[in-house]
């Protein structure tokens, strides 16, 4: 019944065409001025013809161009349930973030970001699947669906990463099981075998500190008074390459202040390059970024967009993730004092006239 239905859906636009061909059939086999030799007649015989094929091509094309608007739709939800969109804040941090995805008409490709505040702070991972497009989605569903839940379960950010490199283990050797059913097990020669994640976890703090596990990522710029990148330690290898050490090394990497921001990005970013075979110099955008003016989280992700785009000429050959998270939290320490009796309460900016109290008596 739902066959039936949906094959009439299709053809409904048909039906108008079509029964413009039967009449137009009827009448070249059955009327006898369709059978006269004259210009007039073949002109009317070729008008009612092209009217005919005219039709039908319109129908045919207004089906299809239906049928793919439903496509595009039902393929744009399931990208954004698979990277859906940040919420502009988290826990008083600003958040914005943004992907562009060598795939035409993807919204989404082989890089990946997620951001949740959690009882530990906020969580924030970036990666970048080994290859790019469509194919490394499997991946990407593998790692950030592992993440969601174990940012808010693991207490140590160590938990966090292991997690993320079981789910990626098992995404591999279903996918080399697929691919080579008859081995029955992991094959070294699978094409799966060489599929790797890199991955850069953080965890910002109530505090400001902001502490990372960092798996062959590139590690993100600090914007204050300028722009520095920051570099904590060595860095372990991409998931899937190797297994994890049996001791995690979490570097507290920095402290962001208040008004201060980290500028995650991928490794498509610094490595795009113009039609001269030039690198895009991400640092120098950053820092005239930041002379011009303060600029919001999703501002800067625009501006580097924009100018990403102009340095390749449109013509990217990787998928690029950025994402921005600004330190929003500006009445911490006043909330802190109306709450701790051991501080000195905050003082008003305008105190007006003061008023004196008795001193208390010692009756």
């Amino acid at each position: 019944m739902l066959r039936t239905r949906a094959w009439v859906r299709r053809l409904a636009p048909l039906a108008l065409p079509a029964l413009w061909g039967g009449v137009a059939a009827l009448w070249k086999l059955t009327c006898p001025l369709a059978h006269q030799e004259g210009t007039a007649t073949r002109i009317a015989t070729s008008a009612v013809f092209f009217t005919v094929g005219t039709g039908l091509v319109l129908g045919i094309r207004r089906g299809l161009a239906r049928e793919l608007k439903q496509v595009r739709a039902v393929a744009q939800a399931a990208q954004q349930v698979l990277l859906r969109p940040l919420p502009p804040r988290l826990d008083g941090l600003s958040v914005a973030a943004a992907q562009l995805s060598v795939a035409r008409g993807a919204a989404v490709g082989g890089d990946l970001y997620e951001a949740v505040a959690t009882p530990h702070g906020v969580r924030i991972v970036i990666g970048d699947v080994r290859g790019h497009g469509l194919a490394a989605l499997g991946a990407v569903a593998a790692v950030l669906g592992s993440f969601r839940e174990a940012a808010h379960d693991e207490p140590e950010l160590g938990g966090v990463l292991r997690r993320l490199d079981r789910a990626l283990g098992r995404h591999l050797r279903e996918r080399a099981r697929e691919e080579h059913p008859a081995v029955g097990g992991w094959d070294p020669d699978s094409p799966v075998a060489e599929e790797f994640v890199t991955v850069l976890l953080l965890e910002i703090r109530r505090d400001g500190a902001v502490l990372a596990l960092n798996c062959g990522h590139p590690w993100p710029y600090q914007l204050g008074s300028r722009t520095e990148q920051v570099v904590a330690g060595e860095t372990l290898p991409p998931l899937g390459a190797f297994p994890l050490p049996d001791e995690l090394p979490v570097h507290r990497c920095v402290t962001l202040p208040p008004g201060e921001a980290l500028f995650l990005h991928t490794d498509g970013a610094e490595d795009a390059r113009d039609a001269s075979g030039r690198f895009f110099r991400l640092r120098d955008v950053l820092d005239q970024a930041l002379r011009e003016a303060p600029v919001p989280p999703a501002a800067l992700i625009h501006r580097v967009h924009a100018a990403l785009l102009r340095h390749t000429g449109g013509r990217l050959t990787d998928d690029v993730a950025l994402m921005v998270v600004r330190n929003d939290r500006r009445d911490d320490r006043r909330h802190d004092c109306r709450h701790d009796r051991s501080r000195v309460p905050a003082q008003s900016a305008d105190p007006g006239p003061r008023r004196t109290r008795p001193a208390p008596s010692n009756r």
